[in-house]
């Protein structure tokens, strides 16, 4: 398939306003086998896809053709896959999928601590991945309409992608921001670990430790005491909380 010409801008995400598909999607993996399979699958699916095998190479298609997008392996050649996301994060906000032969939990649980999207475990299933693609970059799109939304000194732009606290910026992923607009919108209400599953991340499956890294994450950028949150609440057996004017007397 050829590629399009495009100029670098990671300022404006990539290929910014474009549909999900026809999205540049690189995809880095040091198997030719996965590489190949993967990248056939998100072609015949629309999308514009580059290839990387290790993580230098990945930094320099990146800087030659932003991605909205990476589906990146955690083992990788020389440079591993967290460090390739920490410095594309550290240039311009991406969405990233990890990819990893690992059943372990904590590797899975570290790919989400640097900022990773989403996870997917090999072997898997490539129409699988390619839907998880799709619902990353659909909540890219906020809808036109939507209106800022604040609470508690916290303000964000659904339509920027912007959020602030006490008028300061908040660098927040793909997720937390659509994790915290969600809790914005449904203040006061308790929803469980799965409920969030499936209205931020779009999925009715999945490892709720996900939301769980990301709900502390979170609380790590609202919160004064993060150890001792006031603003996302854990309701014991149901799941958590966002409690917009909190008081002293209220439960930890």
């Amino acid at each position: 398939m050829a590629k399009e010409q495009q100029s670098y801008d990671p300022a404006a995400g990539g290929t910014a306003g474009r549909g999900a598909r026809g999205a540049r999607v690189l995809v880095v993996d040091d198997d030719p086998t996965v590489a190949e399979v993967v990248s056939g699958y998100l072609d015949r699916a629309g999308y514009v896809v580059d290839r990387a095998g290790d993580g230098p190479a990945a930094l320099d298609r990146a800087a030659t053709h932003w991605p909205d997008l990476v589906v990146l392996d955690l083992m990788l050649p020389g440079m591993d896959g967290l460090e390739v996301c920490r410095r594309m994060r550290g240039r311009a906000p991406v969405p990233v999928i990890m990819l990893t032969a690992r059943g372990d939990e904590d590797d899975r649980i570290l790919g989400l601590e640097v900022g990773a999207d989403d996870y997917v475990t090999k072997p898997f299933s490539p129409r699988e991945l390619v839907l998880r693609v799709e619902s990353v970059l659909r909540r890219t799109r906020p809808p036109a309409a939507t209106r800022p939304l604040s609470a508690a000194g916290l303000t964000l732009d659904p339509a920027a992608r912007r959020a602030t606290r006490n008028g300061a910026d908040l660098a927040l992923t793909l997720r937390e921001f659509d994790l915290l607009a969600f809790l914005l919108r449904h203040p006061g209400r308790a929803y469980s670990r799965e409920d969030l599953m499936r209205e931020v991340w779009g999925w009715d499956f999945g490892d709720l430790s996900t939301v769980t890294v990301h709900v502390r994450r979170l609380r790590g950028k609202v919160e004064d005491d993060p150890g001792r949150p006031r603003l996302i609440r854990t309701v014991w057996g149901v799941g958590y909380r966002f409690d917009p004017a909190p008081t002293a007397s209220d439960e930890e």
